[in-house]
């Protein structure tokens, strides 16, 4: 007999006990990514709550259990593209519930990143969310986007936002930089889309709802929430959050719309938005909310890629079913597959 064998086979069984059980992917770590010599040298700290350092670079994530590895590819992918990643800081928001857990993975994976952890308080939208055409809009961490004036220092007083399913392929300074001028929000505006289809007919139908768009500085115009930088001072002396939530409590009571959070956000800013470049948000490329088939990139050039839709790069890859442009996420894709026959 040789000895081994059974140390091999206790090694299969405990990993596929750990298999059964654990709550979060493996992920590789990272490489350790450094500024340019055309960067400044800086530092940012959340006790400066004050002091607004337009040097550093803040990005707001969410962080779940169910996307988190396409969160980890979509910070990866910033760093690789960053002129300056060490001035890069993220704010991943995330409920109390793996808050410890989610910590662990984001440090193990990247021990250089420069990040804050904020829980999100799902009580604020219990009883104000809406069932919609798919689940995963109905988690409350979906709305946590809304909250980021309250939930970040008061000295960020910008930040992009991104969501979990997209990869940025170009450096993120050239979209910090965007002028927004006198707007709070800027996003890619899409004025080819049906506007009239986001919202249902009763809203329509209503006249005190449908001037609701009257008086925007330009007519309304469909954007994505996926890809947003926002002026938080403006949005604090605006009180955009209540806005957006009083427009959830009109949902709640006449049922004006079928998608989750976006909605809202449409009612409040659509034509009061300035308008970004379309390669800053390629969405669509998972597909529609029920079939989630497979898309083609859109006419022009790419410097984000975004698979908002049903079909997530990570699910399709894994279940030997990818969709052709899922080959443009997987290099960023630093999950550990677990191999049964491996002692190392």
């Amino acid at each position: 007999m040789h000895p081994s064998k059974p140390l091999n086979l206790f090694f299969i069984l405990t990993v596929m006990i750990r298999l059964c059980f654990a709550d979060l992917p493996s992920f590789r770590e990272a490489p350790a990514f450094r500024n340019g010599r055309e960067c400044p040298q800086t530092t940012w700290s959340s006790l400066d709550k004050e002091i607004h350092n337009p040097s550093i670079i803040h990005i707001a994530m969410t962080l779940d259990t169910a996307y988190l590895r396409g969160s980890v590819a979509g910070v990866f992918s910033v760093l690789h593209h960053a002129t300056c990643p060490e001035n890069i800081v993220f704010h991943f928001v995330t409920t109390h519930r793996h808050g410890a857990k989610l910590t662990r993975a984001i440090t193990s994976t990247f021990p250089y990143l420069n990040f804050h952890l904020y829980y999100f308080n799902t009580n604020l939208v219990k009883g104000k969310i809406s069932s919609s055409i798919r689940r995963a809009l109905d988690q409350p961490l979906n709305y946590a986007r809304m909250y980021l004036a309250d939930l970040l220092p008061a000295g960020v007083r910008r930040i992009i936002y991104f969501d979990s399913d997209l990869i940025v392929v170009d450096d993120v300074i050239n979209l910090w930089s965007i002028n927004l001028r006198s707007h709070v929000l800027g996003a890619p505006e899409y004025c080819h889309a049906n506007f009239t289809n986001y919202f249902t007919s009763k809203f329509w139908s209503s006249p005190a709802f449908a001037a609701s768009f009257k008086g925007r500085p330009r007519n309304p115009c469909y954007f994505n929430t996926g890809v947003m930088v926002i002026d938080l001072w403006k949005w604090r002396e605006g009180k955009y959050t209540e806005k957006l939530e009083n427009w959830m409590r009109i949902q709640k009571r006449y049922r004006i719309y079928e998608l989750g959070s976006l909605p809202p956000f449409l009612l409040v800013f659509a034509g009061d938005v300035e308008g970004m470049e379309h390669r800053w948000n390629q969405h669509g490329l998972g597909g529609d909310n029920l079939e989630g088939l497979c898309r083609t990139l859109h006419p022009g050039p790419v410097s984000l890629l975004h698979w908002s839709g049903k079909g997530k790069p990570w699910l399709r890859i894994d279940s030997k079913r990818p969709c052709p442009l899922d080959s443009l996420w997987a290099p960023y894709d630093l999950f550990r597959h677990p191999s049964l026959f491996s002692n190392s």
